[in-house]
């Protein structure tokens, strides 16, 4: 799958290395968690009703339409965290987050 965002220019700062249901994932530091996952796929949750990809709207932590989890179940706006080096993130299942 094509990411959806890519970087245009190489980064500077030191690279993070992270995980994403398991899988190998690579920021830098002063990326987002938005972002990292995004220069890796095109969504990070499905919506509960219709399944449609959900990939953050607002980008300033205010739709709540970015929440991921962390593996031991900690909430995060992807939008407005920073990432951090061994991360290791998961995504709910549809509707998993808002009945919390």
């Amino acid at each position: 799958m094509t990411p959806l965002l890519r970087r245009v220019s190489a980064p500077v700062s030191p690279a993070l290395r992270l995980t994403w249901n398991g899988q190998p994932l690579q920021a830098h530091e002063g990326d987002t968690v938005l972002t990292a996952l995004l220069l890796a796929a095109q969504h990070l949750r499905v919506t509960l009703g219709e399944g449609a990809p959900r990939a953050g709207f607002c980008l300033m932590g205010a739709c709540q339409d970015c929440w991921v989890q962390t593996a031991d179940g900690k909430r995060l706006r992807a939008c407005s965290t920073q990432a951090e080096d061994g991360m290791d993130l998961v995504s709910a299942q549809p509707g998993e987050l808002a009945c919390r």
